[in-house]
């Protein structure tokens, strides 16, 4: 099999030239990538939730208020995951439609709502303090999976 000067160059060219790879997300609207974000968001903090339990990590906390700690059920973290993210996910959408750095003002936001969010379990009354770490240490993980996934999706992409 013969190669022709114009099948090397193409070659040569291409093997030049770095590949423009999608990648699934990229190609999909804001919301849906928001939306599998935080699902993967809540698995993963939902695992980390039984894992501490496992370790003999107590899950009871308290709102501000209460005069005793509640039990956290199994699911607890996933729901409070999903609860939660759907303002992250709206605030994703309106930025990608009107900001102009959409992806640094979401992480700016989103990063400052994740460190304000820390406080609650750090003042959560009648709570262990380790199941105040593990909240806290949750909000991080939670924040870990979902910002960098939706901050990407709302990345300007090279053409």
């Amino acid at each position: 099999m013969s190669v022709t000067v114009s099948q090397t160059q193409t070659l040569a060219q291409s093997a030049s030239t770095p590949r423009r790879t999608t990648r699934f997300l990229d190609s999909r609207p804001v919301w849906l990538v928001g939306v599998l974000a935080v699902l993967a968001g809540a698995v993963v903090t939902e695992a980390f939730s039984l894992v501490c339990r496992a370790a003999g990590v107590p899950m009871a906390a308290a709102s501000p208020g209460a005069k005793e700690a509640a039990e956290i059920p199994v699911g607890g973290f996933a729901g409070g995951v999903i609860f939660w993210s759907v303002a992250g996910v709206v605030l994703a959408v309106a930025l990608a439609r009107w900001a102009g750095r959409p992806a640094r003002t979401f992480t700016a936001i989103t990063v400052a709502l994740t460190a304000l969010s820390l406080a609650g379990p750090a003042v959560a009354p009648h709570t262990a303090t380790s199941t105040q770490i593990v909240l806290s240490v949750s909000h991080v993980v939670a924040a870990a999976v979902i910002i960098p996934l939706l901050a990407r999706r709302l990345a300007p992409r090279s053409r």
